[in-house]
């Protein structure tokens, strides 16, 4: 297993891109619609993967909730929610099973922060990259 990236509520999506690009943040590609918000994928010129998500539904950030999730790759999504059934964790919200192969489900820490569990299909770099949003 390891953390593949953390992703933020941002109030004003074109102001924190702005401050994120002056940090040295690049854009590595963009989801528009999703139940969570638009979605913009960053990573740093050195990092070879997406390291931070910034999630713009357009409210205000509440500080208690400015983290939208945090996102870690596991082996089998199976053996994984087996594993933390064990231990009382079970998903709290539904995932997807894509037909390539790519798995997700959500679980929440004790302060109900999510954390999203991704299994890539075969195949699939480590983490997500610019080959993930083909121009």
């Amino acid at each position: 297993m390891r953390t593949l990236h953390v992703g933020l509520r941002v109030t004003d999506l074109d102001r924190s891109l702005a401050f994120y690009a002056a940090v040295g943040f690049e854009v590595v590609g963009r989801v528009p619609e999703t139940p969570i918000g638009q979605l913009t994928m960053l990573k740093l010129p050195d990092d070879e993967f997406v390291t931070l998500e910034l999630v713009h539904d357009g409210r205000p950030v509440d500080r208690g909730t400015d983290v939208s999730h945090l996102v870690v790759q596991v082996g089998s999504m199976a053996d994984t929610l087996d594993v933390l059934a064990g231990h009382g964790i079970e998903p709290v919200a539904p995932g997807q099973e894509r037909d390539d192969g790519l798995m997700t489900a959500f679980i929440a820490d004790p302060d109900d922060r999510r954390i999203e569990l991704v299994q890539w299909p075969a195949g699939h770099t480590d983490g997500m990259t610019a080959a993930d949003w083909p121009e």
